[in-house]
């Protein structure tokens, strides 16, 4: 079965240089018969909905790629169907590049990264941007509860392909809630510890 991230992203560059490294062979097995990965599945979307952040990267008009970090609450990416992704832009340091590059050139690629158990999902799409004022309905659609940020339009990110990434090289790093709840226990214990000093120092005196 074909990979429908792999045509979109295996041009004749690339695959010369599969050919030169030897991986060729590999991935030219694949490249018959129904594509996948071009809708997204229930784990595509779990995923999605756990994290607080991607990294977009967009092309401007001399051909200079420039990449972005989109953060938020975790959720703010949502899933509008299998085929289509949406956030709510934020208003920022007002330089408008991404914003700008898609202007003229709507392909962008994202990358998602779960730090903590070293997954990664790249998503390659078309952008379609929709000022606040223009679509309030679809702004309600995207806003994060309890956000205040301004929003000052919508992304609508139209699924190209998606692609699971090898999880080597991805050091682990943890967020302050993953930190706690994974010492929560530890935080009981030393509760307990502390309470049974308490009474013991009473009995004592």
């Amino acid at each position: 079965m074909s990979n429908k991230f792999w045509d979109i992203t295996f041009t004749p560059g690339v695959k010369a240089a599969q050919t030169h490294y030897g991986s060729r062979p590999y991935y030219a097995k694949s490249e018959n018969g129904a594509a996948k990965n071009a809708r997204l599945t229930e784990q595509e979307i779990e995923f999605i909905g756990e994290r607080d952040g991607f990294y977009m990267a967009t092309v401007g008009e001399k051909g200079q790629p420039y990449i972005q970090f989109r953060g938020g609450k975790r959720g703010f990416l949502k899933v509008l169907d299998d085929k289509t992704l949406g956030f709510a832009d934020f208003r920022g340091n007002l330089q408008y590049i991404s914003v700008g590059n898609v202007s003229k050139n709507k392909r962008v690629a994202l990358f998602l990264m779960d730090y903590a158990n070293q997954r990664r999902l790249k998503v390659l799409a078309e952008a379609e941007i929709k000022d606040a004022s223009e679509a309030p309905e679809l702004i309600e659609k995207l806003r994060v509860a309890d956000y205040k940020a301004k929003i000052e339009r919508a992304m609508i990110l139209h699924l190209e392909a998606f692609d699971w990434n090898c999880p080597q090289h991805i050091t682990p790093r943890f967020t302050i809630e993953e930190i706690k709840a994974m010492n929560a226990p530890l935080y009981d214990y030393v509760e307990k510890l502390a309470a049974e000093i308490k009474k013991l120092k009473k009995e004592v005196n």
